[in-house]
C-alpha cells in the first residue's frame, strides 16, 4: 500500500507465495521485487534464486525480520541486491527500492553484523575442512584480491563493515566522487555484480570478521 501510493513507483503485481512471485516476475519483468523470506511452499531464498537466475534486469530486495531467521544470509548468494528489516522507517524502505532500481545495492546497517555472524557460523565447518586438507592454500576469495590495490583493499574492508559511500569518504578523507570511482573499479576487478557481493567477498577473504 505504501509503495503504491508513492508517485514515482508503480506496483505492477503482488504475490502471496514464492512460486507466484517467480511466475509474476517472469511475466511482468519488474525493476524491483520486494521479497519476504518466509512464505508458504517455496521460500523467498529459492524464489530470489529463480528470479535472478537468468541475469535479467529484475533485482530483488529482501525484507525480513532478521532476528527470527538465521539463514537469511543465503539470499545474498541467491542474488539479492538489498537487505532490509521490517522495523525500518517506511521512507528508508522506499529509498532502498529506488537505490536498487538504479542499479546499486543496499544492506541495512543493522543487518550487516548479524549477516556476517550468520555467514561465519555456516561457513566455519567448510573452512575447517579446507584447513585440514590444505592449510597452505590461500582461499579463492583472497586470490581474487591480488588484482586490487592497497587503497581498493582498504575501501573493500569498509564496504564489508557496512559503511556507505559517504561514510567511507569521511573515514578516508576522500570525496564521494572518488569513492564512487573506487567502487566502480572494485566491481570490475572482482567481477562483482553489486555492493552485496563485495560484502560477501570481504568476509570470505578475511577482511572483516564477526568481532569487527
Amino acid at each position: 500500500m505504501v509503495i503504491a501510493e508513492t508517485p514515482d513507483v508503480e506496483v505492477v503485481g503482488e504475490a502471496g507465495t514464492g512460486a507466484e512471485a517467480v511466475r509474476l516476475a517472469a511475466e511482468l519483468r519488474p525493476d524491483v521485487v520486494v521479497m519476504d523470506i518466509r512464505m508458504p511452499g517455496m521460500d523467498g531464498i529459492e524464489a530470489t534464486r529463480l528470479v535472478t537466475a537468468d541475469g535479467g534486469p529484475t533485482r530483488v530486495v529482501v525484507l525480513t525480520t532478521f532476528d527470527e531467521d538465521e539463514h537469511v544470509y543465503a539470499a545474498l548468494h541467491a542474488g539479492a541486491s538489498g537487505f532490509l528489516v521490517k522495523d525500518m522507517a517506511l521512507e528508508d524502505i522506499l529509498g532502498a527500492v529506488r537505490v536498487v532500481a538504479a542499479g546499486d545495492a543496499l544492506i541495512a546497517p543493522s543487518v550487516t553484523r548479524r549477516l556476517i555472524g550468520a555467514f561465519a557460523a555456516a561457513a566455519a565447518p567448510a573452512a575447517a575442512a579446507v584447513a585440514a586438507t590444505d592449510s597452505a592454500t590461500d582461499s579463492a576469495a583472497e586470490r581474487r584480491l591480488a588484482a586490487i590495490t592497497g587503497r581498493e583493499r582498504e575501501i573493500l574492508t569498509l564496504v564489508g563493515r557496512g559503511l556507505s559511500n559517504s561514510e567511507i569518504a569521511a573515514e578516508l578523507v576522500l570525496s564521494i566522487a572518488t569513492v564512487k570511482t573506487y567502487m566502480t573499479r572494485l566491481l570490475a576487478k572482482l567481477d562483482a555484480r553489486d555492493r552485496v557481493q563485495l560484502v560477501i567477498l570481504a568476509y570470505e577473504a578475511g577482511l572483516v570478521s564477526v568481532s569487527g
